[in-house]
């Protein structure tokens, strides 16, 4: 992280004309102050990348203005100066905090050289931060990536194919699946860990000013320009830049976008130097592009430069078996949140969830149970505490789950607890509340016809009398 602001805090005013006029030369924002207190206050008002502080000033000093910086929890490096060469000036100066310490007189290449450390200094730190962040991020998604569905499993498995190339990916699926956090998933799990996830919403920025954005500016490229901005895609030089909703992305605009990927290099809104750029590119859409390219709303060259690897999510209503997994974690997330004990779903209310449509996908799915949390006194959350949901089958949307899914869904309600269930025979109890209804159905439909019965079950006749017995199926009396 280069620096940029600087202040100067010193009762001689030679000293702030010399430091100020040599700083300044050098293409840095420099302000000035004559004692602690003028200081404190522009530090208040102002972010600043490096401060030079004389140790003795009127009132308050170099030391106790130090003291004030550190209490503040600020990152501000501090270099202390002072007349006086002695060791304990220097120790204290050390111990209180400060980056460095200088004594008077000092030659101006000694403050070019401390700079120059500085800066190198602030981005080692900037890099370690940033890398503490990437892994209390990706710690945490392991968590918020959940579904142990068939297409989750796939997704899981494409995510750790693609995750150590380079390759472009596209992910495509209606609002609210989760696509930010494929994206992650992919970066975390890439060789561009520790560098930056630069997402950008390109729905969510005013066309005239999402190429600025995106690229950057020069000073004075237009009016409010008033100093060099770095845009998204050099933010993310060496790590990787998520464009989400890139189907809303202006027609003009795309063709620059193309241009990065081919050239892997950007222009600065007002410049004219081409800056090259190591970034990866994840996308995202909630449209289908073959559709906008065939209405010549999407450019199909950059369609085809982002579809290297598409990742399709699935809507929540086609992974219904995944709700009471995803309903158990935001339970504990929320109630965590909020700090309240910690809350479940009856089987009544699990059932109602996971029969809903989900028009909103996951993020529906969470708001909906933050607000029964929040609204609800009781520890157990009931079908009443979701009022407006209506069931797949009621609200006609969607398709109804699969038998394994709706299996899944009743084990998954009905042994929630399972941690509290005392040793029995579940396996046998379960099976008989399948068997029951599925020989019963069958003979249905033979009208008790049980040799046929037996012949489409795949069993023979003597054990399809012995279930019949056993399981106390009366037959129908034509």
């Amino acid at each position: 992280m280069p620096i940029n602001n600087i202040l100067v805090a010193d009762d001689e005013e030679s000293m702030r004309w010399v430091l100020s006029k040599a700083l300044r030369k050098k293409g840095f924002n420099v302000e000035l102050a004559r004692d602690g207190e003028e200081a404190l206050r522009l530090i208040k008002e102002n972010v600043f990348d490096l401060a030079l502080l004389d140790i003795k000033m009127p009132g308050m000093t170099g030391l106790d203005l130090l003291d004030r910086i550190k209490e503040a929890s600020s990152d501000l490096l501090v270099v202390i100066m002072t007349a006086e060469a002695s060791m304990k000036n220097a120790v204290e100066a050390m111990k209180r905090g400060a980056y460095d310490y200088l004594t008077k007189p000092f030659d101006l290449g000694v403050i070019d050289a401390l700079v120059e450390k500085v800066s190198r200094a602030r981005e080692m730190t900037s890099q370690v931060s940033l890398l503490k962040e990437e892994l209390k991020d990706r710690y945490q998604l392991e968590k918020t990536i959940i579904g142990n569905s068939p297409a989750m499993r796939e997704i899981y498995k494409t995510i750790g194919k693609v995750a150590p190339s380079d390759v472009t990916v596209l992910v495509q699926g209606e609002s609210g699946t989760g696509k930010e956090l494929i994206a992650r998933a992919i970066h975390y799990n890439s060789r561009r860990l520790g560098k930056p996830f630069v997402p950008l919403n390109c729905a969510a920025i005013p066309s005239e000013l999402l190429e600025s954005e995106l690229f950057g500016f020069e000073k004075g490229a237009f009016t409010g320009a008033t100093e060099r901005k770095l845009g998204k895609f050099e933010q993310a030089n060496g790590g990787t830049i998520f464009l989400d909703e890139i189907g809303d992305m202006p027609f003009d605009l795309q063709a620059k976008i193309l241009r990065v990927l081919q050239e892997r290099e950007i222009t600065r809104t007002g410049g004219n130097q081409s800056i090259p750029v190591d970034v990866r590119i994840v996308a995202a859409t909630n449209q289908d592009l073959e559709e906008s390219v065939r209405k010549r709303q999407f450019r199909e060259d950059l369609y085809y430069r982002l579809n290297v690897i598409p990742i399709h999510l699935v809507p929540l209503r086609e992974r219904a078996e995944d709700v009471p997994l995803l309903v158990e974690y935001f339970l504990s997330k929320i109630c965590g949140e909020l700090d309240v004990p910690l809350k479940r779903c009856s089987n009544e209310a699990l059932n109602l969830l996971t029969s809903y449509n989900w028009p909103g996908n996951i993020r529906e799915l969470e708001n909906t149970i933050k607000r029964a949390v929040i609204l609800s006194p009781d520890p157990l959350l009931v079908a009443g505490d979701f009022p407006g949901l209506t069931t797949r089958q009621e609200d006609g949307k969607g398709e109804e789950l699969s038998l394994e899914g709706i299996v899944d869904v009743k084990l998954r309600g009905s042994f929630s607890n399972m941690e509290r269930m005392e040793s029995g025979d579940v396996y046998a109890m379960v099976l008989e509340q399948v068997e029951r209804p599925l020989i019963r159905f069958v003979l249905e439909k033979t009208r008790g016809n049980q040799v046929r019965a037996a012949d489409i079950l795949g069993i023979n006749r003597n054990t399809l009398r012995k279930k019949i017995t056993e399981l106390g199926i009366e037959l129908r009396k034509e």
